[in-house]
């Protein structure tokens, strides 16, 4: 009859703790609703330039021969929320996902002030030592689609790699809700592929 009891109390903590260590896990993609159909550029502010496309399902974002920046933003703006998207570029190039206001970059790509790659690490005007990527080198497939989550959750901003988390950032000054932007950068000549981008206002 003690055993009884005393097994109890103890399959009670068990399952609490497993149901604990499930809350802390990130929610499935599929939980995560499309921020782009895969068609258009429908719920997307589209710039003058000419550099965005959709072909194939893909959405594409490339400079010209002038090397110009451009910007493309979502019409919906959020605030606490996790977005994720499949990333895929060749060779050099410099880009974005933009979160809050006022605006936060996760780098993809080389940096342009480093001279290096920078992908999942945050910029601010520069690069804090916290908000640096770690274990990119060993996680990202060249050439090849990847997949980056970010969850901004007040005033941490959380990123995973191909399912690893990578960077975890603290920083207030980032508080305001802002849409989802995403980057080419001026001064390179470059092609960055983005497709499956979703989010999940939190």
């Amino acid at each position: 009859m003690a055993l009884r009891s005393l097994a109890n109390p103890l399959l009670l903590l068990v399952c609490l703790l497993a149901t604990a260590a499930r809350a802390d896990e990130p929610p499935p993609s599929e939980s995560l609703e499309p921020i782009f159909n895969s068609r258009d550029l429908a719920g997307w502010k589209v710039p003058a330039e000419d550099y965005w496309h959709v072909i194939d399902g893909v959405l594409i974002g490339a400079s010209d021969e002038a090397k110009q920046g451009s910007m493309l933003y979502t019409e919906e703006v959020y605030g606490d929320v996790i977005v994720e998207g499949e990333v895929r570029f060749s060779g050099e190039i410099d880009s974005g996902i933009m979160l809050r206001q006022p605006e936060l970059q996760l780098q993809i790509g080389t940096s342009r002030k480093l001279k290096r790659d920078m992908t999942c690490s945050f910029y601010t005007g520069g690069y804090p030592e916290d908000g640096q990527a770690k274990r990119t080198d060993e996680l990202w497939k060249p050439d090849d689609w990847n997949r980056i989550r970010i969850e901004a959750r007040g005033d941490t901003f959380t990123v995973w790699l191909n399912g690893h988390q990578v960077t975890r950032y603290t920083n207030a000054k980032y508080a305001q809700p802002g849409p989802v932007g995403l980057q080419i950068h001026a001064g390179v000549k470059m092609k960055v592929e983005f497709r499956n981008l979703r989010a999940l206002p939190l």
